[in-house]
């Protein structure tokens, strides 16, 4: 029995020490390599074929220098405005959410869009604590070896924007006839507000919760003075540091 349970942990920590070589290396090469497929667009897909539907995937990879600047402002005011303050995760945030839910049956989620990016690209849909985990775990490996504007990149090609549709130039596309480049203010906020649940919602006919939500976005970006500066909180770290 103590022969096994030793072979046991050498198996699981040889598997462990494969795990983490394999995730970084991945992780690296996604630094620069582009997303073209992730888990949930598998799921998606045999859920369409599941219910006798066309398996839909419609997707186009972009440079973030070809995604409009206002959809990247838009979904940092809606989904995450200590974006460029955080290193993955947002604790007043996620703090908020838990007394929130102690209160509400809404539940609220804290996620940052450092932690969407990494479970949409590395894992699957779900609540377990294992995949939470996983997250927590991603999260931190893609803060650390890529920068705020690629993890923007890449999150804005490979969210889920409406059914069977993935990223800024697909939505873009499928809901306004135009490149994400040529978004406007209203457009980006209107894609960014439906981006809690783009299977129920549609940016092409918003009703008027999403007007609700595509109005305050439109406020906030106002506030931000309508730019993502991703050089400013660069500059920020770099004095603190001093």
């Amino acid at each position: 029995m103590k022969k096994f349970l030793k072979r046991l942990w050498k198996i699981f920590l040889k598997t462990m020490m494969w795990f983490v070589i394999v995730s970084v290396l991945l992780v690296i090469i996604y630094r620069w390599v582009p997303v073209y497929f992730t888990p949930l667009m598998g799921i998606r897909a045999i859920e369409h074929k599941l219910d006798g539907k066309e398996a839909k995937m419609d997707k186009t990879w972009k440079p973030l220098e070809e995604i409009s600047p206002h959809l990247q402002l838009a979904v940092v005011c809606s989904e995450d405005q200590n974006y460029l303050k955080h290193h993955g995760f947002d604790f007043g945030a996620i703090q908020k959410a838990i007394e929130h839910n102690k209160k509400s049956k809404w539940k609220r989620g804290a996620s940052t869009i450092s932690q969407q990016t990494a479970k949409n690209v590395f894992l699957w849909p779900g609540r377990s604590w294992l995949r939470k985990g996983l997250e927590v775990y991603f999260t931190f490996l893609i803060e650390l070896f890529w920068s705020k504007e690629r993890i923007m990149e890449v999150y804005l090609n490979v969210i889920e924007m409406g059914d069977g549709i993935y990223g800024a130039e697909a939505a873009s596309q499928a809901y306004f006839k135009k490149p994400a480049k040529d978004l406007s203010k209203q457009q980006a906020a209107t894609i960014s507000s439906v981006l809690p649940n783009p299977i129920l919602y549609n940016a092409k006919k918003p009703g008027s919760y999403i007007q609700g939500r595509v109005n305050w976005t439109l406020q906030q970006m106002r506030f931000w003075g309508g730019k993502l500066d991703y050089d400013k909180e660069k500059k920020k770290e770099e004095k603190a540091k001093k």
